[in-house]
């Protein structure tokens, strides 16, 4: 089969990784890829914004499947617009894709079908959201309602802060378009958790779960990024929570959108928080989870695109997958100076002398042959192994053998989970 897959980072490396191990996959394109990406599959020099452009190549190429990765494009509809043109997609449709795309449809979501979630108000003028932040406590979660890269969630320790954050998004509009709405919602404390799962309406196969690091420093110091690394599984979790989440949280989500005529088909990801209370939503994503796919795809035994195609024919129902024993830790190497302004086209030497691990591009690029940086998170080195420790210290020694100006990684990455 010929398969196009959408974006160019590292989830979308780990997709493409994955795919090239199926047999049925005999043609296998990324628009627009990145320098790793293409040592895995064709990369076609078209954005993943630029709608009538893949979907011309899909018809030209007669793609037989296309896999959407990033937030954006599904936000504002690729699957819906593919779709009309006769094409065969996985990802969910512009009206599912709201359960990320909208921080407050997703909160009255949850709290109309009773789903466990922090309490929240949610505003559309600045002086009331003021004046409601003004009788709460710190610390505080002010989220913008739109879709803000990753960069939308602001846990402030003060009040003072958490209304510096309000006037930021709502005033300053430093998200743009994204900050018309706010959620204020309260803090919650406890272990977080994501657990992606392939969806198809109300069928739901969870895959196993991951921990992400959102602060860029050690200890959870420092603002939050996209991501400095994972693990899994959660060996300091008890698979009694694991079940409890997928059983009062996804699987009446699933269920709950199909009742809002918004049937999801693709990847449902959860972030939860495991607090005193249960488990609670922090969030949806529609779509796979960056970097938390970087260890959950390399423990997948079952054949990734037998399950898109399961997911789009709705058959996935009838699926059986199976998952590797071994555990998985990444390390995210990342540009001096992310999550804020950093520069861009250093060499990265060391690729070569990697042992243990697969190493997923996520903002890299080629240049006179050689390998650059081109993003704030450059690498995730990835390694396998029979338990947490051995895992980590394969990710680890690959880490230090790889090089570029600047380079920044956490050194705590999957600790905790050393029990």
């Amino acid at each position: 089969m010929r398969i196009l897959v959408v974006g160019g980072g590292g989830r979308e490396h780990a997709i493409c990784w994955a795919l090239k191990k199926s047999p049925k996959v005999t043609e296998l394109y990324c628009a627009p890829g990145n320098g790793g990406i293409a040592s895995v599959a064709e990369c076609v020099p078209i954005q993943v914004n630029q709608f009538e452009e893949i979907a011309q190549f899909a018809i030209d190429q007669t793609i037989d499947l296309v896999v959407i990765g990033p937030d954006d494009p599904l936000s504002e509809g690729i699957v819906d617009h593919l779709e009309a043109k006769g094409l065969s997609v996985f990802g969910p449709r512009q009206n599912a894709a709201i359960i990320e795309g909208s921080k407050v449809f997703t909160k009255q979501l949850l709290k109309k079908y009773n789903i466990p979630t922090a309490a929240y108000e949610s505003f559309e003028r600045y002086e009331d959201a003021v004046a409601y932040l003004r009788r709460q406590q710190a610390p505080i979660v002010i989220k913008a309602d739109g879709l803000a890269a990753g960069k939308g969630v602001i846990v402030a320790q003060t009040l003072d802060e958490a209304e510096k954050a309000l006037h930021d998004i709502m005033v300053a509009k430093v998200f743009g378009e994204s900050g018309n709405q706010v959620v204020i919602e309260e803090f919650l404390t406890g272990q977080e958790m994501s657990i992606l799962s392939f969806v198809d309406g109300e069928t739901v196969c969870p895959m196993v779960p991951a921990q992400d690091h959102k602060a860029v420093y050690d200890n959870d110091k420092g603002p939050n990024t996209g991501g400095m690394g994972t693990y899994s599984p959660l060996p300091h979790i008890p698979q009694a929570v694991i079940d409890e989440s997928i059983e009062t949280i996804i699987k009446p989500t699933a269920k709950a959108m199909v009742a809002e005529g918004r049937p999801f088909r693709g990847v449902l990801f959860a972030g939860l928080m495991l607090t005193p209370n249960g488990p609670k939503t922090i969030e949806f994503n529609a779509r796979f989870g960056d970097p938390e796919t970087q260890v959950v795809l390399p423990r997948l035994k079952t054949d990734l695109l037998d399950i898109f195609l399961a997911a789009v024919n709705g058959r996935l129902d009838q699926m059986e997958i199976e998952w590797s024993e071994e555990a998985a830790v990444c390390v995210i190497l990342a540009s001096e100076g992310y999550p804020g302004s950093y520069p861009k086209g250093l060499p990265i030497e060391g690729l070569e002398d990697v042992q243990d691990s697969i190493v997923f591009h996520a903002g890299t690029a080629v240049k006179d042959g050689g390998v650059v940086t081109n993003g704030g998170r450059v690498l995730g080195v990835t390694a396998l192994g029979r338990d947490i420790a051995e895992a980590r210290a394969k990710a680890y020694a690959d880490a230090d053998r790889i090089r570029f100006q600047g380079k920044h990684n956490r050194t705590d990455i999957a600790k905790k989970a050393l029990v």
